[in-house]
Formats: structure tokens, sequence, C-alpha cells
């Protein structure tokens, strides 16, 4: 066998073994910064549904540590996205160089009375770096909206909580697994309490947990006595509960919190369920309400619109811009039931809506014109389905104008 048909030999058995991979997550992408004077890797993750003929934007999370994060964050998203938290752009950082360098907030030697000698303390620069090089970076190039959301465990823990205390507005959301707050003798403890007894945090919203190894060394030491303790030992739990005991003393600065304990988790685990609870922790405004009475073929119509109508508004609120309080297909799939179910104002109403919302989707031009075929309205269904070509230009739309033009 000739060396180049071997080698192509393996190029093809190496291509048919990548198409047994189930799922691979996060397209590379990387920057240079003129403010870390390097080049930064990012991993960004679309939406599932996305699709580049909608022009539609997404709300964004940046995931410190992506290339360990980046794939349980997706996941949680493919499970709970839609209904528990909104389609989102995920933006993995790589952290795997310089990590503690970029992700802590001051200058030690020293740690637990023993030298520390990696480059440290620089947070400031690393989040000048996110704010001014790859957020803008970011909106340029993918399709975000300004809602955005900061993802952290530990060292990434601590900086996201040093940025809602030093630059609130650079984010909607924080999410702080497992922070590691114990760093330089407690030092953003001490800058917190007067932080957060000072600054409105309205529409901001803060999850945080702590693991359940409180003592390395002593099981004793359980959630209920553990403040109690007074050695080295304990002092990142400790930090961790006074934190989150400063917030919930200032409950009048408007900031959205829940602190959450997983007795049953160490600091290598946590990261699972911290992440699926704390994004439904933090989109809990956005989770879908009367699901019964849209299920139902009861609901009178105005009231159904009442609703759709209300969480338009939350939605809009909240992201502070306008949203389509349900999908596309919802919308679609809501109108052909109701036209099942002999209720043709209600489908009407649907189809309306999926219009209104989603002005340059093809299909919901389409499903209108359904409607007023049904109807008999062969004029209207022709006007919807010629929007539909224009929007389109699929031959099945032209056919469809000719077929319903000879009725």
């Amino acid at each position: 066998m000739g060396l180049i048909v071997f080698f192509q030999q393996c190029i093809s058995a190496q291509e048919i073994q990548n198409q047994y991979f189930l799922q691979k997550v996060g397209v590379l992408d990387s920057l240079y910064s003129k403010i870390l004077k390097e080049s930064r890797k990012i991993y960004v993750q679309l939406p599932t549904n996305y699709s580049s003929g909608r022009n539609q934007k997404y709300p964004v999370a940046y995931i410190l540590d992506g290339e360990i994060l980046l794939p349980t964050v997706h996941n949680v998203q493919n499970y709970y996205s839609g209904g528990y938290t909104p389609e989102m752009v995920l933006v993995g950082i790589s952290n795997n160089k310089n990590r503690i360098r970029d992700l802590t907030i001051s200058t030690i030697t020293t740690k637990y009375g023993m030298p520390f000698n990696e480059k440290n303390g620089e947070a400031n620069n690393f989040r000048k770096f996110i704010d001014t090089e790859l957020i803008p970076y970011i909106e340029n190039k993918y399709p975000v909206t300004n809602y955005r959301t900061l993802i952290g465990h530990s060292y990434g823990g601590l900086f996201t909580i040093a940025t809602l205390i030093n630059q609130p507005n650079l984010f909607k959301n924080y999410l702080a697994i497992d922070p590691s707050l114990d760093w330089d003798d407690q030092k953003l403890l001490k800058k917190a309490e007067k932080t957060l007894a000072n600054q409105n945090y309205k529409n901001k919203a803060l999850f945080m947990s702590l693991n359940g190894q409180l003592h390395m060394q002593n099981s004793q030491i359980k959630i209920d006595n553990v403040m109690q303790d007074t050695t080295d030992f304990t002092v990142f739990a400790r930090s961790n509960i006074t934190f989150s005991t400063i917030v919930k003393q200032n409950a009048n600065n408007e900031l959205a919190f829940e602190w959450k304990f997983y007795p049953k988790e160490i600091h290598g685990t946590i990261p699972l369920p911290s992440l699926m609870d704390g994004l439904i922790s933090l989109f809990k405004w956005y989770q879908m309400e009367n699901t019964d009475k849209i299920n139902s073929f009861d609901t009178p119509r105005q009231e159904l619109l009442s609703i759709i109508k209300h969480r338009e508004q939350k939605l809009k609120e909240h992201f502070g811009y306008a949203e389509p309080p349900y999908p596309e297909e919802l919308l679609n799939v809501s109108g052909y039931m109701s036209m099942d179910m002999k209720q043709p104002e209600k489908a009407k109403m649907y189809f309306e809506l999926a219009t209104k919302y989603y002005p340059k989707s093809a299909n919901a031009y389409d499903s209108m014109a359904d409607y007023y075929e049904a109807q008999g309205d062969f004029t209207k269904a022709i006007k919807y389905v010629t929007k539909a070509y224009e929007l389109s230009g699929k031959d099945s739309y032209r056919n469809r104008i000719r077929i319903l033009k000879n009725k």
C-alpha cells in the first residue's frame, strides 16, 4: 500500500469516527486584547433553534472557565430553555492560562501562612478586557442583545461577585458557584458591606451556592455550627455565609437574591446542580404562567389574549426591550389546534399574533392563509400567501397562489 493511499484512508477513517460524536459544544473563536497584551480564546454556542434567516437576537451568558463549564451550561439549557430560561448565546471565556492572575481581586504574597508565588490580583484589568473588548466584539459579531449573565466557579465566583460589587451594570444576572470569598483575608466582604447598603440593584439578580465540605478534617462541622469555628479550615465556608447574610440584611437595595447550600456536594461537583438551580432562579420571572388556562380549550379568547399581553409586558420590563412572549411554533400549533376544535376566533388570534411577533416568518403568514382558506375567504388567503412568497421566494408559495386563484 502506498503512503498516500494509507494517509487518505486514515483521514477517511477519522472523518467517519467524527460522525459518531453525539455532541460538540462551542465554536472556537479568539480576539487579541490590547489590555491584556495577549490573544484570548473564547467558545461560542448559538441556541439550538437559531436560524440566520430569522434575524433574531438572544440574551447572552458569559461563562468563566469556559472549557470546563460551557458544556454543562449548554446541557442545562437544552433541558430548560424556552420554558424556564430564555434561549441564549453562550460565550465560554478561556481561563486555562493566567487564571489566578485574572480572576483574583487583589495581590497577595502569602495564603494561610504559606508563600503564594503565582501572579495574582489583576481582576480589574480582566474586567476591563471583558467590558471594553470582549463584549463589544461579541455584540458586533454574534446575534446577542445587551441582556447579559455572568457565571463563575471558585475564583470565577469571586470575580463574579466582585463585578456585582464594583461594576453592577455590566451584567443583569450573576451566578457565583462556591465563590472564593476568603481571598485576601475576606477583602471583598469588607467592601460589600458598604456597597450593598448604598447601591441600588433593581432588576439585578444573584444566585450563590456553597458546597457541603465545610471543614476538610472535621466531619462534625455542619452548617448549623460552622460559624462558631475559628480555624482556617472553615474560613472559605464562613466567608460565603457571611456574604449571604450581608446581602439579606440589605434587601432594600432590591437585588433579587438566592443562596443555596448543597450538603452532599464538594467543591469539584457543585457546578452542575448550581448551574441548574441558578439559571432557573435567575430567570424565575421568565417562566410561563397560567399554562393550565393556555392549554384549556374552555378558556375564553379574551382571557387568553390578556395572559399573552401580560407576559409580553413582563418580558419587556425585565429584558429592557420587546421580546415575543411565546415561540412562533407554540403560537402556530395553538392556532391549528383551535381550528381543529372549531374555535376559529382563537385560531385567528394565535395566527395574527404569530405574524405580529415574527413579521419576517413566511410560515406565520402561510398559517394565516390556512385560516382564511378554511373560512372560504380566498382573497385574504392569497394576500397572506403572497406575503409568505415575498419573504421566502419559495416555489411552493407561488404554486399555492395559483391554486387559490383558481378556486
